[in-house]
């Protein structure tokens, strides 16, 4: 794989492992407000969209939106400790990529205050030049809004600059930028389903930095390689 000189990352699914977290929110929600349960593969299936339209997708028109989001995301923000965790070798990619000097942001449907509240908990809001939430566009995922704003904000080569993530929204919003897409396997949506290919996929972080000069040895000391360094390395698991 390439090296490039900005990477865009979605959030959830791609970087932190929510999963459990968001399907536990959403089962208060619809429990309260609805009254009803939803199989947990119809509630995946809305993740990486914009909170509010999943909501309406599952509680259906005519209820206060605003009072339910608010109540949604107070849960989640007092659920989240001990709920949230990053994949694999996540923390380690990101230092080495960041030392490398690479720019990375996050592009994500997540609300910019429980987003900041995620990287606070798990450690990893200093690795990231630019954070592109709902708040920040008109549009969102899958629209290429959301990743042309954060190359604006970086001041990004489009031809080296790659978006990371897990699910259509990522890809699709990527490809529509012009800029090349990794899916990650360790997704829960099934590859074969994208409507666009993505340029590259991979089975683990360590895969983005693997042409790094050196990879981790700054960060570990001299004699170190890439395989040795990730060994141990994987926090929050």
């Amino acid at each position: 794989m390439k090296l490039y000189d900005t990477y865009l990352f979605d959030a959830d699914g791609t970087l932190f492992d929510t999963v459990d977290l968001i399907c536990r929110c959403f089962d208060y929600i619809l429990e309260k407000y609805g009254c009803r349960s939803l199989p947990r593969q119809q509630i995946m299936a809305g993740i990486g969209s914009p909170l509010v339209n999943q909501i309406v997708n599952h509680l259906g028109p005519g209820l206060d939106y605003d009072m339910i989001l608010d109540d949604y995301l107070q849960y989640q923000l007092q659920a989240m400790k001990g709920s949230v965790k990053l994949f694999p070798e996540v923390a380690t990619v990101l230092a080495a990529l960041q030392e490398s000097g690479r720019r990375l942001a996050i592009v994500t449907s997540r609300k910019r205050l429980s987003l900041e509240v995620l990287l606070q908990i798990t450690g990893t809001s200093k690795y990231f030049d630019a954070l592109v939430t709902p708040e920040d566009t008109g549009r969102h995922k899958p629209d290429p809004e959301p990743a042309l704003k954060a190359m604006a904000l970086l001041g990004a080569d489009r031809d080296k600059t790659v978006f990371v993530g897990d699910a259509h929204f990522d890809i699709c919003s990527g490809a529509g930028a012009g800029i090349d897409t990794i899916f990650v396997k360790w997704s829960h949506f099934d590859p074969s389903a994208l409507p666009v290919s993505p340029t590259w996929m991979i089975k683990s972080m360590r895969e983005l930095c693997a042409a790094l000069p050196g990879c981790f040895a700054n960060n570990f000391g001299s004699g170190s390689t890439c395989a040795d360094t990730l060994k141990g390395q994987d926090i929050y698991r």
